[in-house]
């Protein structure tokens, strides 16, 4: 597992390479949420650690999680992930942009909505 967070100026490895524990339910809830958060940095910083780790164990199994409200100013110059995985939509309130759906079809991630899962 590693977590990679979005937030403040850049994005912040918190966790790389360590197997998913229930031991770490609390750390995640802690961490919260913002806006105004450099995604895009972090989806590039992201595609170079799943490259790196393609390398380093070729059969190793990938899948990405991506969670975001989708605001975005643009989504231009996206990295090529290559890596199958799902975008969580968590944008709510009585104005949705709805550019998070457009973000998993460019990224090429499975699309749900929070309220769906």
């Amino acid at each position: 597992m590693a977590l990679l967070t979005a937030s403040g100026q850049s994005p912040a490895w918190q966790v790389q390479g360590l197997k998913a524990a229930k031991s770490l339910a609390g750390w995640l809830e802690q961490l919260g949420a913002g806006g105004g958060t450099p995604l895009l940095a972090a989806l590039t910083e992201a595609g170079h650690w799943l490259a790196a780790r393609r390398k380093r164990y070729p059969t190793e199994q990938q899948r990405l999680l991506v969670i975001t409200d989708g605001r975005l100013k643009t989504i231009t110059g996206l990295p090529l992930l290559e890596c199958p995985g799902l975008l969580v939509d968590i944008e709510r309130g009585s104005i949705r942009l709805g550019r998070a759906q457009e973000l998993a079809a460019e990224l090429q991630l499975e699309y749900r909505h929070i309220d769906r899962l």
